[in-house]
């Protein structure tokens, strides 16, 4: 068995780190696949995506700290005219794709990880395309 969709994911900040582990539990759910992997893959150049900490905001606040701490949006000479270049370079570091085991149709995630869309050059709508991949007919 294997399909794809498309998950909308709304950022509402410039750098944020939007949490939707949620949605793609209830597409997985919604497919009916009991054994596989879920590939997720997020569309935009200036966004991605990362497997992180739920539990603690401090986690996020550090890692998108530690991202405009190395890349700053200003100050490094970037030619690119929509100034957004370093929403490109953060985006290409942290990387545009996931893919999370499950088992029993429930992803084999760690207590404290969650699934993010790492946004860097919003608030905008983001398209994640969800590929699951079993081997059940």
């Amino acid at each position: 068995m294997a399909g794809s969709l498309t998950i909308k994911v709304r950022s509402r900040e410039r750098e944020q780190m939007v949490e939707f582990t949620g949605e793609v539990r209830r597409r997985l759910e919604e497919s009916g696949a009991r054994e596989g992997v879920c590939t997720l893959f997020v569309r935009h150049t200036t966004a991605g995506l990362t497997v992180n900490e739920n539990a603690d905001p401090d986690v996020v606040r550090d890692m998108l700290h530690c991202l405009r701490t190395l890349v700053p949006q200003h100050g490094m000479g970037f030619r690119h005219g929509e100034e957004n270049s370093d929403a490109h370079i953060k985006a290409t570091l942290v990387g545009s794709s996931v893919t999370v085991p499950f088992s029993g149709g429930e992803l084999l995630l760690g207590r404290w990880q969650g699934i993010f869309l790492c946004e860097f050059d919003g608030g905008r709508e983001r398209e994640v395309i969800m590929q699951v991949m079993s081997d059940e007919s």
